[in-house]
């Protein structure tokens, strides 16, 4: 008996073992939960994620999550196949071309930009409006969304990505009080250290960002599997009092400034 036992969860973004979403789907099974797995055709074919869905024996199916009428059919589908509403949503979806092809900031195309927010962002206030429409989460249920702390601090390098992480994480903020106040679920953050997935490779530096926040966080960074431990006490009824919050994964690098390495680094420069 875990602590998501007879709970039903929907699952967005796993696309292959590296995927934080993956590492999630493992531990809500582990804990007892009964999910369904969702991502694009597209990710589908060239992911590995059709392997974890008949390894597991968990459904698997298709949804492009910036379509309206996609959600729509994935939520009507998914309470059939789970027999009942939805108790938790792991929304982990992402995604920037201009990260992809290496464009700056400052030179951001704007077609790949508004894309961005869409599918990083957007698709989560359209998964939360299909589902009040739907009232297909049950009530006390919970969301929880993957952002980064690029979305309240500049970062070198993580591009239009840190605005749709902003973006995110304030639909997240709107949709907890509006869902808190209709039903009592609850919609959170987590935000994660560096993690090696397929969409942060696309971070031309993310080996040493890696290991700078290795090396400021008291703790090192926060694993996959670190990562999927918060979403699934977040999904138990243990943290039913908690809503509209970002919660920090990440060793303690979001509160640390200064360590003792980085002076010495310093002192001997």
């Amino acid at each position: 008996m875990g602590i998501l036992s007879q709970k039903k969860g929907l699952v967005f973004g796993a696309f292959n073992e590296h995927s934080l979403a993956w590492h999630v789907a493992q531990h809500c099974l582990d804990e007892g939960a009964d999910i369904v797995l969702t991502n694009t055709t597209a990710a589908i074919q060239l992911g590995t994620v059709a392997r974890l869905a008949e390894e597991q024996h968990v459904p698997l199916v298709e949804c492009d999550a910036t379509d309206m009428d996609d959600i729509r059919s994935l939520l009507t589908r998914t309470q059939e196949l789970l027999g009942g509403k939805i108790d938790f949503i792991l929304h982990a979806v992402a995604q920037s071309a201009n990260l992809r092809r290496h464009k700056t900031y400052e030179q951001a195309n704007y077609t790949y930009f508004q894309r961005t927010l869409d599918i990083s962002a957007l698709s989560l206030h359209k998964i939360l409006q299909a589902a009040l429409e739907q009232d297909a989460i049950s009530p006390h249920g919970s969301v929880v969304a993957l952002s980064y702390i690029a979305a309240e601090r500049y970062c070198h390098g993580y591009n239009d990505m840190s605005d749709a992480k902003a973006l995110l994480e304030s639909i997240a903020r709107q949709f907890g009080a509006v869902y808190g106040q209709y039903n009592g679920v609850r919609v959170n953050i987590v935000s994660q250290s560096p993690t090696p997935t397929k969409a942060g490779t696309n971070w031309d530096e993310l080996d040493l960002w890696y290991q700078y926040t290795n090396h400021m966080s008291p703790l090192g960074n926060a694993t996959a599997d670190d990562c999927a431990n918060t979403c699934v006490a977040l999904f138990s009824d243990l943290m039913k009092s908690v809503t509209m919050q970002t919660i920090y994964c990440d060793g303690g690098f979001g509160r640390t400034i200064l360590t003792p390495e980085i002076m010495n680094d310093y002192r001997h420069t």
